[in-house]
């Protein structure tokens, strides 16, 4: 006969992305009581301890971090199930996209989604690429798109889009307007994203061997602001091509030379290795192959120009 609830592993699920019990009583309705004694009654069942307490909060050990990812599975099928058979049933995504790709690609890759599954809640985080993996790996997200090479054995990477890096600069800044060396590029000054950002890994793989030590004036959270600065003409900055395509035709921005430096890069979806994707994850993956079907043959064969 079987012991486990649904709503035990609910509790455990929300506990973990609360951090306090307390927390997730508030976020489940419950007193802190009540969701203390589901947790306990859980681990009673399962005869193992899955939190450790630290201090006044509790963190997850490892057979919690064990069961998390496959608890959060049948609460999701659980989901999907009832959503199937209720008339206005919703089914919830989470996900969680870097910048570039959350600011430029996933409206239209949400409005594709919708369009197919019209009854899908879809809840969007756009953060760095570090941040992207951390929500996968605590399952706070179901799908993630991020903007640089990472590996985790506990996350799978998908290869996915081709993008262009390029370093730019306002119209009207002194770097516009005069030949440029490394040396002369490399004293911008320069406005960065922050470390753990897609952009900022290549460009620190990628561009910082021919440049060496380069002079930063700003690092920014976020790539509005760095093309805000950059507008203002505090210093000059590296983005993707796909994300300035709008100044770059105003005439807002104009692009630096950087011969010889091979500044592509490839986006990856991403997910946890012990998760099984939902419905709504595989359309959406679905989406973003077909997409990626499209760019290839929109992209120029090799040798011929654009």
């Amino acid at each position: 006969m079987l012991k486990l609830t649904l709503h035990e592993l609910e509790v455990f699920i929300t506990i973990s992305q609360a951090g306090t019990v307390r927390a997730a009583g508030e976020q489940l309705g419950l007193s802190q009581s009540a969701t203390s004694g589901a947790l306990s009654e859980l681990e009673r069942r399962l005869d193992v301890q899955l939190f450790d307490r630290v201090g006044r909060g509790i963190v997850l050990n490892e057979s919690g971090r064990s069961l998390l990812p496959r608890a959060m599975d049948i609460l999701q099928q659980a989901h999907e199930l009832e959503a199937g058979f209720l008339k206005g049933g919703q089914s919830r995504l989470h996900l969680a996209a870097s910048q570039t790709i959350g600011n430029v690609l996933m409206p239209g890759l949400l409005q594709a989604l919708l369009d197919e599954t019209p009854s899908c809640q879809v809840e969007l985080e756009i953060v760095n690429s570090e941040s992207v993996m951390e929500r996968l790996l605590d399952c706070r997200a179901d799908f993630g798109l991020i903007e640089a090479p990472y590996s985790h054995p506990q996350l799978v990477f998908e290869p996915w889009l081709e993008d262009e890096l390029v370093v730019y600069a306002a119209a009207g800044h002194p770097l516009a307007s005069r030949p440029l060396d490394a040396e002369t590029l490399a004293q911008g000054p320069w406005i960065l994203r922050e470390a753990g950002s897609g952009v900022r890994r290549v460009l620190e793989n990628s561009l910082l061997p021919h440049l060496g030590a380069i002079k930063v004036r700003l690092e920014l959270g976020s790539s509005e602001a760095i093309n805000e600065a950059v507008r203002c003409g505090l210093g000059i900055s590296c983005a993707s091509r796909r994300a300035l395509a709008r100044e770059l035709a105003r005439g807002e921005m104009v692009l630096l030379p950087t011969p010889g430096i091979d500044l592509t890069r490839n986006f990856y979806l991403a997910w946890h290795v012990q998760r099984r994707l939902s419905a709504n994850c595989e359309t959406l993956r679905a989406i973003c192959h077909r997409l990626q079907a499209r760019e290839g043959l929109e992209r120029p064969a090799a040798g011929k120009a654009p």
